[in-house]
């Protein structure tokens, strides 16, 4: 039927003109924005989970930080040990070689020892990595290492766990230089140069002293190579994790850009035709009251 009041076909162009162009207006923000779930009035479920989600990975890439922080001491830490217990192999030749030699070569013994002393001190010294160092403790550096490892959360209860370092396990020197695993060692002067050659009996007693000082720098060396093996294995699987979690949220939130550009060019056609739709709606209204007016 053809009113004049009323013009049906214009009013249901209209409706399919303004559906065309909210699902263009949607398409187009999705291509813009990449994400199918930008808000919580496009998905609230989703949108909710996604955020959840990705709150946890910004508190796991925190972890990964504290990981590569603590790291960094344990490797100078290891890099250390390892190093000094070579130094204390040295002394250990040397005193061998010393037992049974004259004074004279005893001296030059004692003063090539004297220098590996110093040298120990030294690299004990130098572990310093971002003001922590595991192998000297002192004042105001005595407690444990505790290294963030991981963030569990259930629900609102959290979790974190650490990778400890003993500070006792480690401790090559104290402050002073004459406590920790060497502070005895590197205490000790091996060779008066005022007396007469230094008897078999000492140096064996020395001797001892030295390998009690190189089992207990293997441990100490074995201790900070297993927290390293363990921080390592730790970043790894946090970075998988990361990744997954990262995946997962994508499966959520992101838009398929091939099938929005697909879907954006079929409703800018859509468009064209709703308009030729209305224009001929409205062509034929115009049509009517052409009649009229004869």
């Amino acid at each position: 039927m053809a009113s004049i009041m009323t013009n049906a076909s214009a009013l249901t162009a209209l409706q399919s003109l303004n559906n065309t162009n909210k699902q263009l207006e949607t398409t187009q923000s999705r291509i813009s924005t990449g994400y199918r779930v930008a808000t919580a009035s496009d998905n609230a479920a989703y949108w909710s989970i996604a955020t959840t989600m990705k709150s946890d990975n910004k508190a796991l890439s925190a972890v990964q930080d504290a990981l590569g922080l603590g790291a960094g001491k344990v490797d100078t830490a290891y890099t250390a040990i390892t190093d000094i217990k070579d130094q204390v192999d040295q002394i250990k030749a040397k005193l061998v070689t010393a037992r049974g030699a004259s004074q004279d070569n005893q001296q030059k013994i004692a003063t090539e020892i004297k220098a590996i002393q110093d040298q120990i001190k030294s690299s004990v010294t130098n572990a310093s990595y971002a003001g922590s160092n595991l192998l000297q403790n002192d004042a105001l550096a005595t407690s444990d290492l505790k290294i963030v490892a991981s963030y569990n959360r259930t629900g609102t209860t959290v979790a974190i766990d650490t990778i400890d370092v003993k500070a006792a396990d480690t401790q090559v020197l104290d402050i002073a230089g004459t406590g920790g695993i060497a502070g005895g060692l590197l205490a000790t002067t091996f060779f008066d140069p005022s007396v007469t050659a230094v008897a078999d009996a000492a140096i064996d007693t020395a001797l001892g002293a030295v390998e009690t000082a190189l089992a207990k720098l293997s441990t100490g060396a074995a201790y900070l190579g297993a927290a390293k093996s363990r921080i390592d294995t730790q970043k790894s699987f946090l970075s998988n994790l990361s990744d997954s979690i990262d995946k997962g949220v994508g499966a959520l939130v992101d838009a398929d850009m091939n099938k929005e550009s697909t879907r954006l060019q079929a409703l800018q056609v859509q468009q064209q035709l709703g308009i030729q739709s209305l224009s001929i709606a409205n062509g034929n209204s115009q049509s009517i009251l052409a009649l009229f007016k004869q």
